[in-house]
């Protein structure tokens, strides 16, 4: 039963994917200039889909998050800085690179692979806690990441010095300002006000909310197809903390603290999700080298095959 489980959460995550390589490999579409899908997936698809599935949550469920929010939170945000650190200090990665491989490390692939898994282990109530955790990761470790980016990855006027105490102000802002950004603080700020996203908003934004995971999913695929996948060290290291270092973390947090039991399982089960594609699709945004990063979550997701089956066999036997 728990076999079955994690084929049809993760059957489908690796269809779309391959069909999307497929389509790069075959040139049936073109897999070197992404950018129109790209801002389709970031500017547009998925903050929708975060800010309906974090508004839509009544005020009582997402107070009851709390916790899954702030301890998802800190495991994210220390395995992002843990990342970061260890590879600035064991290879010349950039610290723009570092920082996107930091966030593919740190954030899981909660829209893609979190959804399903939680529809098919917890059931129709999964979706709370998939939304709540998009938004820790969403407004802790997206703005870190995409405050690095910024501050690295754009040179200034010729002629015309910055000070860092000016950039860093102005990195600040672009990063909080991205939509994929924006949305979901957005949301849980309008679920805890109390109010109720009615029926007409909901179905409008889902009808380009709804096609997220799968574009994202469609998108990484075709990125990946482009580049050559490559197993290194750093490959190796990066699948080892995101696939066990995470879970392993988030299970010490969650034991050490006194919340209920439900919560901490929920809490280890999403940790355990593997890498996500924010970072790819960051790094194509801002023109930076995503061989490294793509190579890290297609050795993430393939390992988290083992890793997730363990989890809901060891928590939600069946």
């Amino acid at each position: 039963m728990t076999a079955n489980t994690i084929l049809l959460a993760l059957a489908p995550v690796f269809f779309v994917i391959l069909v999307g390589y497929a389509a790069g490999r075959l040139r049936i579409v073109e897999n070197h200039h992404v950018d129109g899908l790209n801002a389709l997936v970031m500017n547009f698809a998925l903050p929708a889909s975060l800010f309906v599935a974090t508004a839509s949550a009544p005020r009582s469920e997402m107070l009851e998050q709390a916790p899954l929010f702030l301890i998802l939170g800190v495991v994210m945000l220390l395995v992002h800085l843990a990342w970061y650190f260890f590879v600035r200090a064991s290879s010349d990665v950039s610290k723009a690179d570092a920082a996107l491989q930091a966030l593919t490390v740190s954030f899981p692939n909660l829209a893609g692979v979190g959804l399903p898994i939680a529809a098919a282990v917890i059931g129709p109530g999964g979706t709370v806690p998939i939304a709540v955790a998009l938004a820790a990761g969403s407004i802790i470790v997206s703005p870190l990441s995409l405050i690095f980016v910024e501050l690295n990855s754009r040179k200034p006027k010729e002629g015309i010095p910055t000070e860092s105490s000016q950039q860093i102000p102005k990195a600040l802002l672009r990063s909080v300002t991205k939509p994929v950004v924006l949305a979901p603080a957005v949301g849980v700020l309008y679920s805890l006000a109390g109010l109720e996203l009615d029926s007409l908003a909901r179905t409008s934004l889902m009808l380009i909310g709804g096609v997220a995971p799968g574009v994202a999913l469609f998108l990484t695929g075709l990125i990946l197809s482009s580049q050559p996948f490559r197993l290194n060290w750093k490959v190796v290291a990066a699948t080892g903390l995101a696939d066990v270092g995470r879970p392993v973390l988030t299970a010490a947090v969650v034991f050490a603290l006194p919340i209920p039991i439900e919560t901490a399982k929920i809490a280890i089960l999403i940790s355990a999700v593997p890498s996500g594609f924010f970072g790819i699709l960051f790094a194509v945004n801002y023109r930076l080298d995503y061989a490294a990063i793509g190579s890290m979550v297609i050795a993430s997701t393939l390992f988290s095959i083992v890793t997730l089956a363990t989890v809901i066999a060891l928590l939600f036997p069946l």
